[in-house]
C-alpha cells in the first residue's frame, strides 16, 4: 500500500504547469493502479481512477466523482518537511486535496452498487479548464466533491464567476506636448470606468462574495516611432446574481474604439446547502466533536464548470489554507492532511 505522505511528496516533486502535466498524470495513474484503482490517462490528459463495487446483479446504481486538479501555477518551491509542514508548489492548490482523494478512495469500503471516480484534471489554472470541460460531458454523477483547500473541518459551497478582457488600442504616434491623448491614457480611462461601475454596483453589498470585483492585471505600451499601442488585461469576479453577458456588454461599451477580446469566462456557482452530501460531512465531523463550517470563495474552481453541467449535490473539500494559494510560502500541515483523509473516507462510506 502506498503511504499518503510519500505519494504527495513525489507528486509535488513533479512540475506540472498548466499544459505541461503529462508526467504528473502518468505518475498518478501508476500510483492509483497500485492502490487498487482501474486507472488511465484520459483523452484530455486527466488522470482518472475508478473503484467500484457492483451489487448482486452486477449493477452500479450510484456514482460519485472526486474532482481535483493536477496542474499548478508557476513558481518552484523546494519540496521539504519542516516543523510538521510539507512545502511545495501545489501542496495546497491543489495536489494536496487530490492526494487526499486518492488515498481516501483507496481505503473506502464501498457498499454494493457504487462506483467512485477520482480525477486529477488538467488546466484548471488556465482559462481553458480543459480537464473539467472534458469530463463534464463524460459523467452524470449522483454527487461530486471538488478538491480545493477549505481546511479539514469546512466545505466550500460556492465560487464567484470570472471574465477576463484583453484590451488593445493603437494610434499614430504624436508628440507628448500635443493635444492628443496618449494610448496609455485611453487604457487607464477604460479601467477607471470599469472601477467606477463596480463601485456603484457594490454600494449596498457588504459581502465580498456578492460584489463585482475588477482587477487590472496587466498594462503595457509600445511604439515603433510611427504607431503607439497599448495592451491591458482586466479580470472581473462576478457574484452569482449577476449575468456574464451584462458585464461583457457594459465593459465593451466603455472600451470605445479599442479592440476587446474575452480571454476566458465562467459563471458563478453556488451549491445547495441542504443536501445529503452536506449532511454527511456534518455528521462525520460531529463524530469528531467538530462543527462543520461553510465557506464561499471569491476565486473560481472546476465547480464553476461541472456544477451547472451536472446539477447534483456538490461541495469543495481539501486540507489547506487558501490564503497560501499561489504564494511562495505554500505549505500544508501534515497531521491535518492525514486527518482530512480520515474524514473523507468516513464521508464516502456513509454516502
Amino acid at each position: 500500500m502506498v503511504a499518503s505522505l510519500p505519494l504527495l511528496q513525489e507528486l509535488l516533486a513533479i512540475a506540472s504547469l498548466s499544459g505541461q502535466a503529462a508526467e504528473a498524470s502518468a505518475f498518478l495513474v501508476a500510483q492509483m493502479n497500485s492502490l487498487g484503482y482501474r486507472a488511465q490517462v484520459g483523452e484530455a490528459g486527466n488522470a482518472v481512477g475508478i473503484i467500484e463495487q457492483p451489487d448482486a446483479q452486477g449493477q452500479i446504481t450510484r456514482e460519485g466523482v472526486l474532482l481535483g486538479h493536477i496542474d499548478t501555477v508557476p513558481g518552484d518551491i523546494p519540496v521539504r518537511v519542516e516543523e510538521g509542514c510539507l512545502y511545495g508548489r501545489g501542496s495546497v492548490d491543489a495536489k494536496g486535496p487530490l492526494a487526499t482523494f486518492v488515498m481516501a478512495g483507496a481505503q473506502t469500503r464501498l457498499p454494493p452498487g457504487t462506483r467512485l471516480i477520482v480525477v486529477g484534471a488538467v488546466e484548471e489554472e488556465a482559462a481553458t479548464s480543459k480537464g473539467a470541460r472534458h469530463i463534464a460531458n463524460c459523467y452524470r454523477p449522483d454527487y461530486c466533491i471538488i478538491g480545493e483547500p477549505s481546511n479539514w473541518d469546512a466545505i466550500t459551497l460556492g465560487y464567484k464567476g470570472s471574465i477576463v478582457f484583453d484590451y488593445h488600442f493603437s494610434q499614430p504616434t504624436s508628440h507628448s506636448a500635443g493635444p492628443d491623448k496618449a494610448v496609455a491614457e485611453y487604457a487607464v480611462s477604460w479601467w477607471n470606468a470599469i472601477h467606477a461601475y463596480a463601485a456603484s454596483f457594490n454600494e449596498s453589498r457588504e459581502r465580498v462574495f456578492d460584489r463585482l470585483s475588477p482587477s487590472l492585471r496587466q498594462i503595457e505600451t509600445r511604439s515603433d516611432g510611427l504607431n503607439d499601442s497599448v495592451f491591458a488585461q482586466v479580470g472581473v469576479r462576478i457574484p452569482p446574481d449577476f449575468d456574464l453577458n451584462e458585464v461583457e456588454a457594459v465593459i465593451r461599451r466603455f472600451a470605445g474604439e479599442a479592440s476587446l477580446k474575452v480571454n476566458g469566462a465562467v459563471p458563478a456557482h453556488q451549491a445547495e446547502r441542504h443536501t445529503v452530501l452536506v449532511r454527511t460531512f456534518s455528521a462525520v465531523l460531529r463524530e469528531h466533536e467538530v462543527r462543520l463550517r461553510f465557506k464561499v470563495k471569491t476565486g473560481t474552481s472546476d465547480m464553476n464548470i461541472v456544477g451547472p453541467a451536472w446539477d447534483c449535490p456538490i461541495v469543495a473539500y481539501g486540507r489547506g489554507d487558501s490564503h497560501l494559494d499561489h504564494t511562495p510560502n505554500e505549505h500544508l500541515v501534515i497531521d491535518e492532511y492525514r486527518c482530512a483523509i480520515t474524514i473523507l473516507t468516513q464521508v464516502l462510506e456513509q454516502l
